[in-house]
């Protein structure tokens, strides 16, 4: 196959006008002919020298839920941390959940026009021990506000049920 991706085409374009630049700088012919000349030239080349096929490597693009995904997966789950201290950063609830468990991830919610967080986020955690953080937080008192703390899937539950 001649093209392999549209950066070979692309490569074979730039020799065409470049080879045309050159035959129309000698003077001899026509600008309309010189590219025509340039692009027979550059197709020949790519029929004997092939080109590389440009292919991202793997590396740069790692498979998803994975460990250092922030996705959700079998092994992790996501909960919702509500009534939170303005004040708490990602590192501060990141502690908070580390003593009940793997953390994975911490993200705090901000206002999209002021920046000033909101006081609700998810963590993203370990699923074996993620049961025992909801219990452990679930309606303690963090930074004078008592947190509520769910499974971030899980619809609201009611207050008297």
């Amino acid at each position: 196959m001649l093209m392999k991706s549209p950066v070979n085409f692309a490569l074979i374009i730039c020799i065409a006008v470049l080879g045309a630049i050159i035959i129309n700088l000698m003077g001899v012919i026509s600008p309309a002919i010189a590219f025509a000349a340039g692009a027979i030239i550059s197709g020949l080349a790519c029929l004997y020298l092939p080109l590389p096929d440009f292919k991202p490597s793997t590396q740069d693009y790692p498979e998803p839920n994975t460990a250092n995904n922030e996705e959700e997966s079998p092994q992790s789950k996501t909960l919702y941390v509500g009534n939170l201290p303005y004040r708490a950063n990602e590192n501060d609830v990141r502690t908070l959940f580390s003593e009940h468990g793997e953390v994975f991830a911490v993200r705090l919610m901000k206002d999209k026009r002021t920046g000033k967080r909101r006081g609700f986020g998810f963590v993203v955690m370990a699923a074996a021990q993620a049961d025992d953080a909801i219990n452990s937080l679930n309606n303690n008192v963090y930074g004078e506000r008592t947190l509520k703390v769910r499974e971030a899937n899980d619809p609201k539950k009611q207050e008297n049920s």
